[in-house]
């Protein structure tokens, strides 16, 4: 798509759009009324053809008009854009050129005029913003404005900013500029240049094909207030602060209430691998516990107890969860308390704790209690990663196969109890940063083989950390999970010669008929799940 940008000064919002090309789209020419206008010279630097046509002492504005569509009527052009444009267009412009966007520096129809930064500042809002809209005649008959038409025509996007205590006009504009116009620009030309814009003039309506919300809406608007200041990122050398979104309804680690208020306040680190073990124990019904340990789980069980659920957890691996975090799916009870304490712990999060179990833990001066609603049940259907640049949103990972979903591929069947150990190894594993390796026995972790950039090694650090770490615990009869599927049969021999006997995974391997071939040669179970557990934050 051809542009033709309009401006009477520094035009940085054509520019911006030029330099970014959305859809393909670029400028044709840049037309400017002002002899001195700084964008010409800009153009000029990007091989931009410019025209200036200045109006005349006594030329009306519809004979100025008639000269600027001549001087473009050699350019083929599919859209126009203004960008401070300081001329109000009649009907002598706009009906022989095609559709004409402009960007105005307010939430219209709040703030039009020339001050929209002023007004907006001198009537106290809190949010302003710009938008893009399409230009429609705001010319009477005589050359008189129509003054309810100015700044009129169809929305086709805005995008909110907000006003901040202390802000003057020049940093409200800069603000309005920068974060708004020069996201609601590009974004709408891209649109145009994507044909995916109906403009209803009569209905004085934009609709946009594909801009109709849903959990991956084309345009996403997010709000969130600051929740805490923190003592710093994840190393002492960068600042860092808490969010939070206040319409969260699933428990979180954000809206958690610190009990022992005398205890030092939760870290950038505390938050997140508080949130990872919060997440993991959210998978199980039965009482459960996880330490967590960088993201990643030190041990993970359930028990017929809360208590019994933390011993089984701890003793997979009790040297790595010195300094972890743990996280529970029920009151935490004083037999529980008990054993936390035991060591040295960073945070303990649960669904409220006895009065006892309290006195218990506030013994440790800076272990820090969190208290979250009983609300484990999944609410917040995407998660999302900021990048430089944007953001990654996708759904939540809320897999949770169960008997009937497995695929047994091997010759021997899995017993009944394999099966259990299998499905709560599975729902454990998506927990784990992949490449991700579980030994599991009964519902409690073995070893845990994390994050490794080989398959095989990763077997091979959970059978070290089985082998070496667990404490009464041992890989021989236990089963594997995987969170992706084997590229090698040499995954399955590592956790042969560990004791495997059964092995849960996701299938799709190319070599699979070989894996499958290995565990049969092992006398290994094995069974498939369709589908893989990757996470990779």
């Amino acid at each position: 798509m051809k542009l033709a940008g309009m401006a009477s000064n520094r035009g940085r919002n054509l520019l911006n759009v030029h330099d970014l090309a959305p859809g393909g789209a670029e400028l044709a020419v840049v037309l400017t009324n002002s002899e001195d206008a700084p964008v010409v010279e800009a153009a000029t630097e990007r091989d931009i053809p410019t025209e200036t046509v200045v109006r005349g002492e006594n030329e009306s504005r519809r004979e100025h008009e008639a000269r600027v569509v001549e001087a473009l009527s050699g350019y083929d052009v599919d859209l126009v854009c203004l960008d401070g444009y300081m001329r109000v267009l009649s009907d002598t412009f706009l009906d022989p050129m095609p559709t004409t966007l402009n960007v105005h520096p307010s939430l219209l129809p709040a703030f039009p005029g020339t001050d929209a930064w002023g007004d907006a500042l001198e009537y106290g809002v809190d949010v302003v913003g710009c938008t893009v809209h399409a230009v429609t005649n705001a010319v009477a008959e005589d050359g008189s404005l129509i003054e309810a038409e100015v700044d009129g025509g169809p929305v086709v996007t805005q995008e909110p900013i907000p006003v901040y205590e202390g802000d003057d006009v020049e940093t409200l504009k800069e603000r309005v500029l920068y974060q708004g116009e020069m996201k609601a620009y590009p974004r709408a030309v891209k649109w145009f240049a994507e044909d995916r814009v109906d403009v209803d003039w009569d209905a004085n309506r934009v609709s946009v094909a594909d801009d109709d919300g849903g959990q991956f809406p084309a345009r996403r608007l997010t709000s969130e207030d600051r929740h805490a200041d923190l003592r710093y990122g994840e190393n002492p050398h960068q600042d860092a602060a808490l969010y939070a979104d206040r319409t969260c309804e699933e428990a979180s680690v954000v809206g958690a209430d610190q009990l022992n208020e005398g205890a030092k306040g939760m870290s950038y680190n505390n938050y997140n691998d508080t949130d990872a073990a919060l997440n993991l124990v959210k998978e199980f019904d039965e009482p459960a516990s996880a330490v967590i340990k960088h993201t990643n789980p030190a041990g993970c069980a359930t028990a017929d107890s809360l208590a019994e659920a933390y011993a089984d957890a701890l003793s997979t691996d009790a040297k790595s969860a010195f300094g972890g975090i743990v996280a529970l799916n029920r009151e935490c009870d004083e037999a529980t308390a008990t054993q936390i304490v035991d060591s040295f712990k960073e945070v303990v999060v649960a669904p409220g704790y006895t009065d006892d179990a309290l006195e218990t833990l506030f013994e440790k001066e800076n272990l820090r209690v969190l208290d979250v609603a009983d609300s484990y049940d999944v609410s917040e259907p995407v998660t999302e990663k900021d990048l430089v640049g944007g953001t990654l949103v996708q759904e939540r990972d809320t897999q949770a196969p169960e008997r009937e979903d497995l695929e047994v591929v091997t010759d021997r069947e899995p017993t009944d109890e394999q099966i259990e150990s299998m499905l709560f190894a599975w729902r454990t594993i998506k927990h784990v940063k992949s490449n991700a390796i579980l030994f599991a026995d009964g519902t409690e972790t073995v070893g845990v083989g994390a994050g490794q950039v080989s398959r095989v090694d990763a077997v091979e650090i959970a059978k070290m950390k089985a082998e070496r770490d667990a404490d009464g615990k041992s890989a021989d009869g236990a089963v594997m999970a995987s969170d992706a599927f084997f590229p090698f049969p040499d995954g399955i021999e590592a956790a042969a010669e560990a004791g495997i006997e059964a092995v849960i995974q996701p299938g799709g391997s190319v070599n699979d008929d070989d894996v499958i071939a290995a565990a049969d040669e092992h006398d290994m179970a094995m069974v498939f799940t369709g589908s893989r557990a990757f996470r990779h934050d």
